[in-house]
């Protein structure tokens, strides 16, 4: 991964509402995804100022990241994702630059604890473990490995199940 890309990042505007819907369907390569960011736009869960892009030195959106309000058990938390990246930009950064970006915004709001179902391999860099180790779980049954949690603040992460917007669906 090139981590010296000149990568910036910011919080979208509605001006940027298109282009995520683009980033995220190239990224995936189907709307399922696209379709989730559309509906938590709507949903009580969004949080503005968490919705980030990185954009390259030319100032185009190649990555996005979503951080939406979530619990762990009675406890507010939030998930990340969907998060994508424009396949030419892909293992250049710009994911793992949203990604910081996000959490770094959550932790100057004061948020505490988010969860992630995603990769094992890529989301311990920005200091994920497995939600198992914490007796947090999901009321659906998901690979142990994909399920991580992380505390931005050194707090101990709070036991019980993840409670996910209701644009999430059932899981």
């Amino acid at each position: 991964m090139n981590t010296h890309h000149p990568w910036t990042t910011r919080a979208e505007t509605s001006t940027d509402i298109a282009t995520i819907r683009q980033i995220t369907l190239a990224a995936f390569d189907r709307a399922e995804e696209a379709d989730l960011v559309d509906a938590l736009r709507r949903d009580p869960a969004w949080i503005a100022d968490l919705s980030i892009l990185a954009l390259d030195d030319n100032g185009i959106p190649a990555g996005y990241a979503l951080l939406t309000r979530a619990h762990i058990g009675d406890t507010a938390a939030l998930c990340l994702g969907p998060c994508a990246v424009l396949p030419r930009y892909q293992k250049t950064g710009a994911g793992s630059a949203a990604i910081s970006a996000g959490l770094d915004a959550a932790r100057a709001m004061g948020e505490h604890f988010v969860t992630v179902l995603g990769h094992a391999d890529y989301y311990p860099r920005f200091g994920f473990t497995r939600a198992a180790a914490h007796g947090v779980g999901m009321t659906m049954p998901v690979p142990e490995e994909a399920l991580m949690v992380l505390s931005l603040d050194g707090e101990p992460v709070p036991r019980g199940v993840i409670r996910y917007a209701e644009a999430f669906g059932d899981i």
